[in-house]
């Protein structure tokens, strides 16, 4: 018999290892609120039950529940998108903390005090396992189908499988431990590929895509981390091009500080009758206080930086890996609004391959070194072993503070999309700034 191994490679000794270890979530913070409906605020009852329950501090859930129960009103809630995040006492296992998290970093700018800006630092070197996401249809007893991916990249529609019955009684069969995962094969996805095109779920608005920030909030105790869900493919891109920019400075993404707050763009959807329409929509954005082009420049001359960086765990495991399927493969739906979660809307929009702004939309030098970021990660130059021969190269290139200069970054990235075609001059040129710098 062959023995059970752990995620972590070794030979499980006891049945809570068989399982693959998850952080434990104490609380959540939402990106958005609940109000009533134009048909529930005629409701006098419902209006003074909601605004009771929502000064008692209970989640959006229970509030609408109640409604449901006491005034005979389904659905009497609608999100809205706010300039600040909810964090309320029913949202967390222990209901001091969101009083805790508020009394810190909590802000009154003329309707009370709310929550605009937190820091947060991240548990993981992997930004998957720090945003966790897919695609997603959800029931009344959580998931009916998700994605997933396979080996090759492919995404896959997947379900819980149902259990079997046992013949000798009139039950399901007990089954022991998680329950098991089938390949979703129906007449709308036959193949089990996730198409959204073709998928029933995503084209009537059922299937999105789901995800959540896991952090913890520095100064806030507790032994566990909390979330923050989206819905939004523009937050996902964004926060993935930030971890993925300090990382390339850093080595690592532990031991930073981020600042998750709201910030409004322009962004592109595709309206009932397949117009594109701009509209401003506040987001979820990711930040940290680093100085990032001082890390990128030369590499010896920043040694309190890069001594910080030194030992560093590497967020990156293989070189030459391409950006995650996840992140590119997903295309948002046309949505007017947020999700039923209170999280961000998710909206359409399009960018070409190399992560070019969108034509007549001008792009900032943050926006330029965003690009660089994903272009490294795509070369394989974000790696440790990479990253030092890299910052070598730019340097001898560009000479120190090349990273503040439009011009420069500007032909960085075309030397970069050049390499995509063909890597083997670039290669040369990094070899000989390294060769100099060896003998000078």
């Amino acid at each position: 018999m062959n023995a059970v191994i752990s995620a972590h490679g070794t030979a499980v000794r006891s049945i809570v290892e068989e399982r693959a270890p998850r952080p434990p979530v104490i609380g959540r913070i939402r990106p958005g609120i609940k109000v009533l409906t134009s048909a529930a605020r005629k409701n006098e009852a419902a209006v003074k039950l909601y605004d009771t329950l929502l000064a008692a501090g209970e989640s959006f859930e229970r509030i609408g529940e109640e409604i449901e129960r006491r005034c005979r009103i389904r659905n009497a809630l609608a999100p809205r998108n706010v300039p600040y995040f909810t964090c309320r006492r029913s949202d967390f296992t222990n209901p001091d903390v969101a009083d805790e998290i508020l009394r810190l970093y909590g802000e009154d700018r003329g309707e009370g005090v709310k929550l605009y800006r937190f820091p947060v630092v991240f548990a993981f070197n992997d930004w998957m396992a720090n945003i966790p996401n897919e695609m997603a249809t959800w029931g009344t007893n959580g998931r009916k189908f998700f994605s997933e991916y396979g080996p090759d990249g492919t995404r896959f529609c997947r379900l819980y499988a149902k259990p079997e019955r046992d013949p000798h009684a009139q039950r399901a069969q007990r089954n022991f431990g998680p329950r098991q995962i089938i390949l979703r094969n129906d007449e709308a996805i036959p193949d089990g590929v996730c198409n959204p095109e073709r998928c029933p779920q995503y084209q009537a608005r059922q299937c999105n895509l789901s995800a959540r920030f896991i952090f913890a909030v520095p100064e806030i105790k507790g032994l566990g981390l909390m979330e923050l869900p989206t819905n939004s493919i523009y937050v996902l891109q964004k926060a993935y091009s930030a971890m993925q920019t300090v990382a390339l400075a850093r080595g690592r993404l532990t031991g930073t500080r981020f600042w998750i707050s709201k910030r409004e763009f322009e962004i592109t959807r595709i309206n009932e009758v397949g117009e594109a329409v701009r509209q401003s929509q506040l987001l979820t954005v990711l930040d940290a206080d680093i100085d990032i082009s001082a890390l990128l420049d030369g590499a010896d001359d920043h040694p309190p930086a890069l001594a910080v960086a030194g030992g560093a765990a590497m967020l990156l495991e293989g070189a030459g890996s391409p950006v995650p399927n996840n992140v590119h493969a997903l295309r948002p739906a046309a949505d007017d609004g947020v999700s039923p979660d209170g999280q961000d809307a998710m909206a359409a929009g399009d960018s070409d391959h190399d992560g070019d702004p969108m034509p007549g939309e001008p792009e900032s030098l943050d926006d330029k070194l965003e690009r660089m970021s994903d272009l490294l990660k795509r070369l394989g130059l974000s790696v440790e072993a990479r990253q030092r021969d890299f910052r070598r190269f730019a340097y001898v290139k560009y000479g120190n503070g090349w990273t503040k200069r439009v011009e420069d970054v500007d032909g960085m990235n075309a030397r970069l999309v050049a390499a995509l075609e063909d890597r083997a001059p670039l290669e040369r040129e990094i070899e000989a700034a390294v060769r100099d710098a060896v003998f000078q």
